[in-house]
């Protein structure tokens, strides 16, 4: 077990600057292979710098660390399943003209006796490079993933691999205190004793690693494989309506009913229910046996799952404290509308135009606002008749970081009604249950005030050209004199519906 706590250690993967420009708000394409205990997996990330998106993602379980603990030796299966997969993502990067492919190893490599051998055939091989990396810096990185996704959150971090389990806590931007321990589901099958005996030894590990961790009370970011099993099946459990397992939240209720289920019902069963493969599986039992001692000894107020960690760290790394501090959510949703809008840059105008109708939002509500806004095109090209649709889809499921589950439905629920007056009798009303009615009417509201915006469609429409007000009784809209041609049958229409969704006793417009 080993422990650090200097919150900076700046070092290049990549072999050359992602960010040459702090203004950059491009990605250019960039790959990185992590070479864990379970599973060696390829990303290739592209799109918005601060918000990038998965252009490849390929996962290979290879159990490189599985029998480690009675041989102290890679596994030789899984070594020849990990040369088989860094050969075929060395001619994968080749095909997409990646310039770099940069590989992490962790636990199993670091651990074996045959680690410095095998990585040495790996990089004969394939010409990669590969940074074997320790625990404390596998938690440092870790933790970066998480601050990627949750820029200024706090808590602690626990990150489960095959063969070991990291823990570092993150606050205002910083990653703080970490420390690496062998509790990793590898580790633990090879206990003699049973559970009460890996129980014993969990709560034993535990215990030192609370010792220099302190007191941990905030929130509780899992990150692994495993951990996102756990949820998969606690969704099931739950009948949960969402399916994106990034910022699932749990409590220590909940672990523990899931793990009272996954003792009682059939693995089998339930793996294939909530879409999780037979290898991963075979691991689940002893990762919950480790989530539920951590949940017992450091008793946080809640549980986030991140789906961001070594990989998106990484990037983390290299970004300049400028690039950092911008918002992963308006950063994606800018480079959405970039890059798929019918005009780019209207949504920016938009926003300023609905927002007199919400004259007592906080800023995380201005946020969602202004996301909605920057994405109420970017799905123009889908069928009319399903673009409503595609609109809740797109919001709801795609990779946008710094996003709970209630705040995707109520953009999804804002963008469908860009197109759709009604939302009843879509295939998404059971996920309307993560919103209140207030929500609900307020996302109505948004959605109609961008569909009656959009009719406006003019870089001429902007604050100083047409004007929303509203004062809980008339909505009022002013146009300049020039403009008053666009406030036709269609436009009209609109606006009486947005009048209806607010519940305006009075309407009109006049020019001004």
């Amino acid at each position: 077990m080993n422990s650090h706590d200097d919150s900076h250690g700046h070092w290049d993967a990549f072999g050359r600057p992602l960010f040459d420009d702090p203004q950059a708000r491009a990605l250019s394409r960039v790959g990185v292979v992590d070479m864990g205990s379970n599973s060696v997996r390829m990303v290739v990330f592209d799109g918005a710098a601060r918000s990038p998106a998965y252009f490849f993602n390929e996962k290979i379980m290879c159990g490189l660390g599985e029998g480690m603990n009675q041989t102290g030796r890679l596994n030789p299966e899984g070594r020849e399943r990990a040369m088989v997969a860094m050969r075929r993502f060395k001619l994968l990067a080749e095909g997409m003209e990646l310039s770099d492919l940069s590989v992490v190893a962790t636990a199993a490599m670091r651990d074996a006796e045959d680690g410095p051998e095998f990585r040495a055939s790996v990089e004969a091989e394939t010409g990669l490079k590969i940074h074997v990396i320790d625990g404390a810096e596998e938690a440092r990185l870790s933790a970066q993933g998480v601050l990627l996704g949750w820029p200024g959150s706090y808590g602690l971090v626990c990150d489960i691999g095959g063969s070991s389990m990291e823990l570092a806590e993150i606050g205002e931007g910083q990653v703080g205190r970490r420390m690496t321990s062998a509790l990793g589901p590898y580790k633990l099958m090879d206990i003699s004793g049973g559970r009460k005996a890996r129980e014993k030894h969990i709560k034993h590990e535990l215990k030192a690693l609370a010792a220099y961790m302190g007191t941990q009370r905030d929130r509780l970011f899992l990150v692994g494989g495993s951990w996102r099993a756990i949820a998969r099946i606690d969704m099931l459990r739950r009948d949960y309506p969402l399916h994106v397992l990034h910022e699932y939240r749990m409590d220590a209720d909940s672990v523990s009913e899931t793990i009272k289920f996954l003792e009682n019902e059939d693995h089998d069963s339930v793996r294939k229910a909530a879409g999780v493969s037979s290898t991963r599986m075979a691991l689940v039992p002893f990762a919950a046996e480790v989530l539920e001692g951590v949940v017992n000894c450091f008793e946080p107020s809640d549980i986030a799952i991140s789906s961001y960690g070594i990989r998106e760290g990484l990037l983390y790394e290299q970004m300049p404290q400028m690039l950092r501090d911008r918002d992963p959510l308006i950063e994606a949703c800018r480079f959405a509308e970039a890059k798929d809008a019918r005009l780019p840059g209207f949504g920016r105008q938009l926003y300023h135009f609905v927002l007199p109708l919400f004259p007592d939002a906080s800023d995380a509500r201005r946020r969602l606002i202004h996301a909605a806004c920057r994405l109420h095109d970017v799905s123009w090209r889908a069928h009319p008749d399903y673009r409503a649709e595609t609109c809740f889809d797109n919001a709801t499921r795609a990779n946008l970081g710094g996003l709970k589950h209630w705040e995707r439905v109520y953009l999804g629920l804002a963008l469908l009604h860009r197109y759709k007056n009604k939302r009843e009798g879509t295939r998404f009303e059971d996920m309307y249950s993560l919103l209140d009615d207030a929500h609900q009417q307020e996302a109505e509201v948004l959605g109609k005030a961008m569909r009656f915006g959009a009719m406006l469609w003019t870089l001429e429409a902007s604050a100083g050209h047409a004007r929303l007000s509203w004062d809980g009784t008339r909505l009022a809209l002013t146009l300049d004199p020039d403009m008053m041609d666009l406030y036709g049958e269609v436009a009209r229409s609109r606006f009486k519906s947005l009048a209806q969704a607010l519940g305006a006793e009075d309407f009109g417009v006049e020019a001004g």
